[in-house]
């Protein structure tokens, strides 16, 4: 069993993560108010001191305790420690992430040294944004000076504390989201005051006001975590040490991309040149920003070359690179920019359509970029990649990268940098959770879409729908649509691109390219039915990829082309969702929501 220690942000995020196994785990809060929704989760509340947190992990049976805290909930990480080490219990922390320190930022190591900072900087006028709890902390500088501010929230109970710390009732401002500007503005103070409580604490508001009422901001520093914590930043890495701590939790692991593995092994590559020392991990950044550890397999200089060698861990993904070595080597350039080289097993892009020029390496756009982006943090010097994979020619034969015009090789992909395990069974029922959490959580309209990228479009139409209600499909829109059908989910949103659209417009529910694959003989059939043009007909018959639909044909011809392709995609899912409301949305190229149909 697992128990998470949470109320904030990152506690939430816990919960999504945990609540992905469908299993049972405990969720504890210090306050009623904190409610968070938990599918699987037993909810505690009223917090814990170190006796009674110990007793409860020992009756339980805790294996893992994850602390999803506030950063300056010092009592309860100290409680964490004694618990962890008298029942040798291993603790992961969900960190938050913390933004660098601008120049009108005054750092103070606790609040009494805030105190002497206000004192000594002169401020007279100072709105407080540390929370209730840390009026008395400031007292000796609130009770000599009548111009200073507090904001609350706006409770009963948090007004009462407040009043029990003897802080005057009139001088308590409430908070509303993103207000920190107009208080300011009204309250004209010569300073704020924060804690350091990074991104998800709302630290970069508060620095943004602050910088453009030009005063300056006294930030009290976070406290120093127990060195013991496993500190990760997102939901992946914590399902990661999840998997590690208490393996067996989720039924399926998950893994890295080969872009993931490629981009760690340019760091460290990188590093190895700049440091004349291989380092054993390293640390990247993922596109959602989360970062991952990975480890390193083996390290060689060679006459100014660095190779740098990672061994691609799928999860339980049968991905047909499981398991293979992904090397990068790199070397100074002569200029200041960033080359991809090809290196034997990786494949040449010889004809357009997947967003990388004719004549280059195989590397998709997301993978290019983020090592570029390492690169960047750690140099500005010009460096070429050269990354290979041994066997990656024969590797490549049991892909459609023949089909896709790629030769010699593999291709470096990966949207996300995280491989979701994709068995047909697990995946399925990971979707069957995913819906059933929903469900449990009153969510009765579902955004089902492809993954990731598709994803991050449709939230910008839907910004008020919470995470629960977005539901990957893959390629099982069929089984997606039928789970939906079975636990009577009034609405249902898909997001579909083109690729994917054309296939199940013919009657596909799988869209697998194991699977099927694009028939220009029953689009161009479709494009006929349509009313479209002759010449868009012969385009169709020229395509390599459905992507290249948005291109060539005309605008007159794709308006009635995507409208007859979308009527067909809904007679397909008609079979598996009839008792609710279906709207299927067409993503277009340019990351524009297309024509959508709505029965």
């Amino acid at each position: 069993m697992i128990l998470i220690l949470g109320g904030t942000t990152e506690g939430r995020l816990a919960v999504r993560t945990l609540d992905q196994a469908a299993k049972p785990y405990y969720y504890s809060t210090l306050e009623q108010w904190q409610q968070v929704d938990c599918a699987h989760g037993i909810r505690l509340n009223g917090g814990m001191d170190e006796r009674q947190m110990i007793s409860f992990c020992r009756e339980k049976g805790i294996k893992l305790l994850v602390d999803a805290a506030h950063p300056f909930a010092t009592q309860l990480h100290h409680n964490i420690v004694k618990t962890a080490s008298e029942l040798n219990i291993p603790v992961v922390r969900v960190e938050r992430q913390y933004p660098e320190l601008p120049p009108h930022a005054i750092l103070c190591k606790d609040f009494e040294d805030a105190v002497l900072h206000l004192k000594q900087y002169g401020i007279k006028r100072l709105l407080a944004l540390t929370g209730v709890k840390t009026i008395s902390r400031l007292k000796e500088f609130w009770k000599e000076n009548d111009n200073c501010w507090f904001r609350v929230l706006n409770r009963e109970d948090s007004v009462q504390m407040a009043l029990a710390q003897g802080f005057p009732q009139d001088r308590l401002v409430f908070y509303q989201t993103d207000n920190t500007a107009q208080l300011i503005s009204y309250l004209n103070p010569d300073a704020i005051i924060t804690k350091e409580s990074g991104k998800s604490g709302g630290f970069d508001e508060k620095s943004l006001a602050a910088q453009k009422a030009n005063i300056p901001m006294f930030v009290v520093k976070r406290p120093e975590l127990p060195a013991s914590f496993l500190c990760v930043i997102g939901e992946f890495t914590l399902r990661k040490e999840i998997e590690r701590c208490v393996p067996g939790f989720f039924d399926q692991r998950i893994g890295f991309t080969t872009g993931a593995c490629a981009t760690a092994a340019t760091k460290a590559a990188v590093l190895t040149l700049l440091n004349g020392v291989a380092p054993e991990t390293v640390s990247i950044s993922l596109p959602n920003s989360e970062i991952i550890t990975i480890e390193v397999s083996n390290a060689f200089v060679d006459n100014g070359k660095v190779s740098v060698e990672v061994i691609k861990d799928a999860g339980d993904d049968p991905d047909v690179t499981n398991g293979s070595i992904i090397i990068s080597t790199v070397s100074w350039a002569d200029d200041t920019d960033i080359h991809f080289l090809q290196g034997k097993g990786v494949g040449k892009v010889t004809l357009p359509g997947i967003g990388v020029p004719v004549g280059e390496p195989a590397i998709n756009p997301t993978p290019r970029s983020m090592m570029q982006n390492e690169i960047r943090k750690l140099t500005n010097r010009g460096v070429n990649i050269t990354i290979s994979v041994p066997g990656g020619e024969e590797l490549a034969l049991r892909t459609f990268n023949p089909k896709l015009g790629i030769v010699d090789g593999i291709s470096i992909i990966g949207t996300l940098g995280i491989v979701r395990p994709f068995s047909s069974e697990a995946f399925i029922e990971a979707i069957r959770r995913e819906v059933e959490v929903a469900k449990a959580i009153g969510i009765e309209h579902l955004i089902i879409n492809s993954g990731a990228k598709s994803e991050r479009m449709l939230k910008r139409f839907f910004p008020e729908f919470p995470p629960q209600a977005f539901v990957h499909y893959g390629n099982f829109i069929g089984e997606t649509l039928k789970i939906a059908h079975e636990l009577n989910i009034n609405k249902v949103t898909m997001g579909i691109m083109i690729g994917k659209a054309v296939k199940l417009a013919e009657g596909h529910l799988n869209t697998h390219s194991k699977t099927v694959v694009m028939n220009k003989e029953f689009l161009k059939q479709l494009a006929n039915d349509a009313g479209c043009s002759v010449a868009a007909q012969d385009a169709i018959m020229n395509m390599v990829l459905a992507r290249e639909l948005w291109q060539s044909l005309s605008a007159a011809d794709l308006t009635l082309f995507k409208d007859k392709l979308l009527e067909c995609c809904y007679k397909t899912c008609q079979s598996c969702y009839s008792n609710g409301k279906l709207e299927i949305i067409l993503i277009e190229e340019n990351s524009n929501l297309s024509t959508n149909f709505t029965n």
